[in-house]
């Protein structure tokens, strides 16, 4: 059931206890100083009554009627209020056996409790030598009433001030509490996809941090919501991109191949139907001809599936291939002098990560042969530890003697697709460019083979 409560219930239910607790204590110690307090006053007025009768009986024997005089006496101390003087056989006449007022009157178990036995004490005395005694005893009643009606009023007052104390709290924390409710749905808008839900901060200082805290969150979460939309975008462009220039690419030279091939092999068709024999320089031409455009073939085809996919990654492993791809780059520009080290293990970053890493050498090799008029290209691939600690990543670095990248220079879609393309993997990528030439360094996360 308590887990069940909310916050501001529990809160109020041990308000609530608490004070309870606390005015039952109190009640209970006036309850339990009463005894000792009614017993101390019986002790006190029948020693002052015992007292005052030993003080006023020597004078009895100079009275002219000693009896009377005693009697009358006797009367006058039956007016105290606390306890009742009476002659040894006589009967008491009553007005002690209540406190007069039944509104006052206490209830049965309390005086049992405080006063449960009366205290009766005889006094002897002699006149004309005649032995007699005279019996004081207490009536705690108004005493006891007392008591009883301070415990009531103290009842009340605390009752009256742990009920207004409850509900000044009661208000106080449930203003305080109040940016709870506004939490609460903010959090479901947010999970609702609503990212741009604020929560004003209030209540107390820890609630509005928390608040704050979460707008915050609200505010990453939309940021990272409309990045991931802006990649699919970015993804989707790219990847048409792609198509037009392979398509482009087909119609372009592959179509004049293949036109080639079909009139080659047409000569040949009409010289194999003619009558006479063919001569063999004809079929030489001809057969020349069409080896030429097979090899052409071959190359393009090469180059569209590099494009589609490295040669040799999954066969060889990624140090190989990118062995490979520095080669050709060797061959094609060896005016331009290129350092390597690749330091990672066969295997060891994952089929996606390896094809990451490959592609990130192949663009920033291109952008440095083709644009920055470069000398000299440094390229470097080794391990290094992750962020996190959970897994490990390759560091990827290539670095050019170049004129740099221009002071407006706007990202074409290779960097942009490398960026997104690391990024997806949890890595980062920075670009730097001075007048000594760019900089690509990229962080590759190792990941797990598919």
């Amino acid at each position: 059931m308590w887990q069940k409560l909310s916050l501001r219930s529990r809160i109020n239910l041990l308000l609530a206890l608490g004070l309870t607790l606390g005015l039952a204590i109190n009640i209970a110690r006036l309850v339990v100083e009463a005894a000792p307090r009614v017993r101390a006053e019986d002790q006190s007025v029948i020693r002052l009554a015992r007292e005052f009768v030993e003080t006023i009986v020597p004078s009895l024997n100079e009275a002219p009627d000693p009896d009377a005089r005693l009697n009358q006496i006797v009367s006058d101390l039956s007016r105290l209020r606390h306890v009742s003087i009476t002659r040894q056989g006589d009967v008491a006449t009553g007005e002690h056996a209540g406190n007069g007022d039944g509104e006052r009157s206490p209830p049965a178990w309390f005086i049992a409790l405080v006063h449960p036995e009366t205290t009766t004490v005889s006094v002897p005395i002699t006149i004309h030598g005649k032995p007699q005694s005279l019996l004081i005893t207490s009536h705690p009643n108004d005493e006891v009433a007392e008591i009883w009606d301070g415990i009531v009023t103290q009842l009340a007052v605390s009752s009256a001030l742990a009920i207004a104390l409850f509900l000044v709290t009661m208000m106080v924390v449930g203003r305080a509490l109040a940016p709870l409710q506004a939490l609460s749905q903010t959090m479901a808008n947010i999970e609702a996809g609503q990212y741009a839900s604020r929560v004003e901060p209030g209540g107390a200082p820890e609630l509005a941090v928390i608040c704050a805290k979460l707008n915050h969150l609200a505010g990453a979460l939309g940021d990272a919501v409309e990045d991931k939309r802006r990649l699919a975008e970015r993804t989707v462009s790219l990847q048409d991109m792609e198509r037009k220039e392979i398509a482009r690419e087909l119609h372009d030279e592959f179509g004049p191949y293949l036109f080639t091939l079909r009139a080659h092999a047409g000569a040949l068709m009409r010289l194999s139907e003619d009558g006479r024999a063919p001569s063999a320089d004809a079929l030489r031409k001809h057969a020349t001809a069409i080896m030429e455009q097979i090899n052409a073939l071959q190359q393009f085809n090469r180059r569209i599936l590099e494009k589609l996919r490295p040669v040799g990654l999954a066969e060889l492993g990624l140090s190989e291939a990118l062995g490979v791809l520095l080669r050709l780059w060797r061959e094609s520009r060896p005016d331009v002098a290129i350092e390597a080290n690749i330091a990672c293990a066969p295997g060891e970053g994952g089929e996606v990560a390896d094809l990451t890493i490959y592609r990130t050498v192949q663009e920033a090799l291109t952008n440095a042969f083709r644009h920055a008029d470069a000398t000299s290209v440094s390229v470097t691939v080794e391990q290094a530890a992750g962020a996190d600690g959970s897994r490990g990543c390759a560091l990827v670095r290539v670095s050019d003697n170049g004129r740099g990248l221009a002071p407006d220079h706007k990202s074409g879609f290779g960097l942009v697709g490398m960026r997104e393309r690391i990024l997806a993997l949890g890595g980062t990528l920075n670009i730097v460019s001075d007048n000594g030439g760019v900089t690509v360094e990229a962080v590759v996360p190792h990941g797990s083979n598919p």
